[in-house]
């Protein structure tokens, strides 16, 4: 990619750069394959966690719960996280990521150790949702190392292609992940106990993930500043002082470092458009599949109906990744972008009109879609444009709006939808969004990059 943004078009690629390189290709550098085996067996452990605790929560008959209740469990979960992101996104940029991704898949298996524990003797509340809240952190440090890391095992010219490939069959992965998780549910059990050995099988994921990791050599995953001999910590006091005090200021610097090329945040704004009208439409459907819909058919109600979307959205994820390469390539990002935000906004008032499960599972399936094309083309700007000694605090402060604004968008929906999840209006504002994101991507877009960005 070029190194100087377009503020007028926000294509910031020739052809010849955007060489394609195929999938065999790229598998055939070792650490691009090793990254994906971190990433595959990390996000398979994560969607099982996450539909494991859902199920617990949402459709457990020995558990009831209101769209307030959802919200809460949300929120405690991702809010917490998205707060300190962007500071220990200082950390990506200072540790050896290789070290981060063994440790923290490790952790991350131990805390889910814990909630299985927690859900298995019954327990509620403050306490199961503060074990949910360090299983989700310790899951988006992973993620965030893991993006930082991929411009150091592929080449520059097959960054968008890599990143296509890897954050796409990783999502559909975890979303395999989850429709396993669904699946052993319904063999084991739906009470306490079923849910709490669903829960311990999620372990499995991070612990592969954190032994494949061990095959990087350290410091090959960067940042560019830590020596492979060096560790992860500095050794004098005035690198200690530093920092903490790169540290503390991490969140300022990632807000810097998006705020100096405006096509990345141009792509930002486009991406928490969706994440905010994606929140509405996720929390009403959870609350339809629960309380309102009734089986149809092949179509169903309940969890097995949510593991339908599950799967209607991992297929969109897939075709986001067949696609995503193919539009850049022919269109450039920015009308990429574009494009993707009005199928979104005609998805999302179909699915206000229609308000059916058909509906529910077809717009499940464009949405993920549409959203993970957005997303691609966010990470490949983020990856693309923004220099490697920052990288790490802004795919940290990403993960932090990301999650925000999910959080913002499901409490809304939880406060304004009825308990059964009928709420046409509410999904139609959430179409409005996907304007106002268009309209903030065109503003971001044509302006200028601050002198020396």
């Amino acid at each position: 990619m070029s190194s100087s943004p377009a503020p007028t078009t926000g294509d910031t690629t020739t052809p010849a750069k955007r060489e394609k390189a195929g999938l065999t290709r790229l598998l055939s550098t070792s650490g691009f394959r090793r990254l994906l085996g971190v990433r595959f067996t990390a996000q398979f452990g994560d969607g099982m966690f996450q539909a494991a605790l859902g199920g617990a929560v949402l459709f457990n008959p020995e558990r009831q719960a209101d769209p307030l209740a959802v919200a809460a469990g949300l929120a405690v979960i991702l809010l917490p996280y998205s707060i300190i992101g962007p500071f220990t996104g200082a950390l990506l940029d200072r540790w050896d990521r290789r070290r981060v991704l063994v440790v923290a898949n490790m952790v991350r298996a131990l805390l889910v150790a814990v909630v299985a524990v927690l859900v298995g003797t019954g327990v509620d509340g403050v306490p199961l949702y503060l074990a949910a809240l360090a299983v989700a952190g310790a899951s988006r440090f992973v993620l965030s190392g893991l993006s930082a890391g991929l411009p150091h095992v592929v080449e520059p010219r097959h960054l968008v292609e890599a990143n296509t490939i890897a954050a796409t069959l990783g999502a559909a992965t975890a979303a395999i992940g989850g429709a396993t998780a669904i699946g052993l549910r319904a063999v084991i059990g739906s009470g306490d106990a079923g849910s709490a050995i669903v829960t311990t099988t999620a372990m499995f994921g991070p612990l592969l993930a954190a032994l494949l990791a061990t095959r990087f050599a350290r410091g090959s995953l960067g940042p560019d500043r830590v020596a492979p001999e060096e560790g992860t910590a500095p050794a004098t006091p005035a690198a200690e002082s530093s920092a903490t005090r790169v540290v503390l200021h991490g969140m300022t610097d990632g807000v810097r470092a998006v705020a100096s090329t405006p096509t990345v945040a141009a792509s930002f704004a486009a991406l928490m458009a969706h994440r905010l009208a994606f929140g509405v439409g996720t929390l009403v459907s959870l609350l339809l599949f629960r309380y309102a819909f009734t089986d149809s058919g092949v179509l169903r109600a309940g969890m097995t109906g949510v593991g339908e979307a599950v799967v209607l959205a991992a297929i969109g994820l897939g075709i986001a990744a067949l696609l995503t390469p193919w539009l850049v390539h022919r269109l450039g990002r920015a009308t990429t972008v574009r494009i993707t935000l009005g199928l979104s906004m005609a998805a999302q008032i179909a699915l206000a009109v229609f308000l059916s499960m058909p509906a529910v599972l077809a717009a499940a399936f464009a949405l993920a879609a549409t959203g993970q094309v957005v997303k691609l083309c966010t990470d490949a700007a983020v990856q693309g444009e923004v220099g490697d000694e920052v990288r790490g605090r802004v795919f940290a402060l990403y993960d932090a709006l990301f999650n925000i604004s999910y959080v913002l968008a499901i409490t809304a929906a939880a406060l304004l939808s009825p308990p059964d999840g009928r709420a046409p209006a509410l999904l139609g504002a959430a179409a409005v969004v996907y304007v106002l994101g268009f309209a903030a991507h065109e503003v971001l877009l044509r302006r200028r990059a601050t002198p020396g960005a």
